[in-house]
């Protein structure tokens, strides 16, 4: 099994798959990141992905293609990705065991970075 920074949901691939199709544009997947922004201190980022950027990390997962910023590989290891429908909203969201804190309205999240042993033990792992 190969090392992956993060997963999906059946309901994440299923909308990744979505945006992909409806995209005027060629699209092959989609970028996940983090930036600083709000009142907790980051908020994730999702963007097409036309061409891979050299660098990224890479996971195909139920059959869509994810790239993750490097910057964000140490706040997203171990994340589940889902999405999400209410009555009032619906989008992506993410279960991240590195993630301390949220702002109130549900706009940023305080993360800490993940360990780099760990990462470095899960890579080790998935090529053994």
């Amino acid at each position: 099994m190969a090392f992956a920074i993060m997963e999906l949901t059946d309901a994440a691939a299923e909308r990744i798959r979505e945006i992909i199709e409806d995209s005027d544009k060629p699209v092959s997947g989609v970028r996940v990141g983090v930036k600083n922004a709000g009142c907790a201190g980051m908020a994730y980022t999702l963007d097409y992905v036309e061409e891979a950027v050299e660098g990224d990390d890479h996971i195909s997962d139920k059959g869509v293609e994810v790239w993750i910023e490097p910057k964000a590989t140490l706040f997203l290891l171990g994340t589940v990705m889902d999405f999400e429908e209410t009555r009032m909203t619906s989008g992506f969201t993410f279960n991240n065991p590195n993630q301390e804190g949220a702002c109130g309205c549900g706009e940023s999240v305080q993360l800490k970075p993940a360990d780099l042993a760990d990462i470095a033990r899960a890579r080790a792992e998935a090529t053994a």
